[in-house]
């Protein structure tokens, strides 16, 4: 096993501006890799962080474990087998799920009875409470710099309202899905663009309308997952062969629909990756 151990008050970087130095940067709950790489892109220690194997194509900069060992031991063993530690964290982006935290799923929360009463969704409102409690672990993590990042929800009302409000197409994404910045000893994101462009919803032969991300990601989850029933011969006409389909499609269209998009990515690198060490 190789053991990195990173010095941060060692490493420089000399751009045009001057002398840089890199800042050991940690993006939880990610598996693309989409905000690592643009923060390696600038010469920063960006490390990702997941349950999940890393997608992005470098196991070396991903920890495959718990967050909270990786910001508490200050690195860990990566994906590929080594052994990497830092002085410090000195910025912590973050994409707790949101299943049970956006707004969209509130309408779980209340069951109906026999009698049409609504009924308290026992199960869900724990996994609420349980998301909450480890969005805001994230949130007063100690690290001097942190980005929590999450679509419009509970957090809103139960912590405090987002220091600022995105969309993707306002960083060149053809992409419309609100999302919610909660920012510590962090600048807000320059946008690039103010007017939102035409084409980012498709209409259904009903009627109903959805982002057009959205709706290609549901195309793609259900191609990948056609191609996993085949590729492992799932009998789905058996009920455990349905179960299984629907737990890889569930969990390829979570894993699809959290991917930042490369617009945002690429602002938080360029934005944040100048600030350098808080003093």
């Amino acid at each position: 096993m190789k053991t990195v151990h990173i010095m941060e008050s060692k490493l420089s970087v000399i751009l045009k501006e001057g002398t840089f130095k890199p800042m050991n940067v940690l993006i939880g709950c990610e598996e693309s890799q989409a905000i690592c790489n643009e923060f390696r892109k600038l010469g920063h220690n960006a490390y990702s962080c997941d349950l999940q194997k890393c997608s992005g194509g470098h196991p070396e900069w991903h920890f495959n474990c718990d967050i909270f060992e990786v910001i508490d031991n200050k690195g860990g063993i990566t994906q590929s087998g080594e052994e990497v530690h830092v002085d410090k964290w000195n910025l912590l982006i973050a994409h707790p799920p949101c299943t049970y935290l956006a707004v969209s799923g509130a309408r779980w929360l209340y069951n109906k009875d026999e009698n049409g009463n609504n009924v308290r969704n026992e199960e869900r409102w724990k996994n609420l409470e349980d998301g909450a409690a480890f969005f805001m672990k994230l949130a007063n993590a100690d690290v001097d710099r942190v980005c929590i990042e999450n679509p419009v929800g509970f957090m809103g009302k139960r912590w405090r309202k987002p220091d600022q409000l995105i969309q993707p197409w306002q960083f060149g994404d053809m992409a419309k899905k609100l999302t919610c910045l909660w920012l510590k000893n962090l600048p807000p994101l320059d946008v690039q663009f103010t007017e939102e462009p035409e084409g980012l919803e498709y209409t259904y032969a009903s009627g109903k309308k959805l982002p057009k991300w959205y709706s290609d990601a549901l195309q793609q989850a259900a191609e990948e997952t056609s191609k996993w029933v085949v590729d492992n011969k799932i009998d789905v006409s058996t009920k455990e062969g349905k179960a299984a389909k629907k737990k890889y499609y569930d969990e390829a269209r979570r894993r699809i629909r959290s991917k930042t998009f490369l617009g945002i990515a690429k602002a938080m690198a360029k934005k944040w990756g100048s600030l350098g060490e808080l003093e």
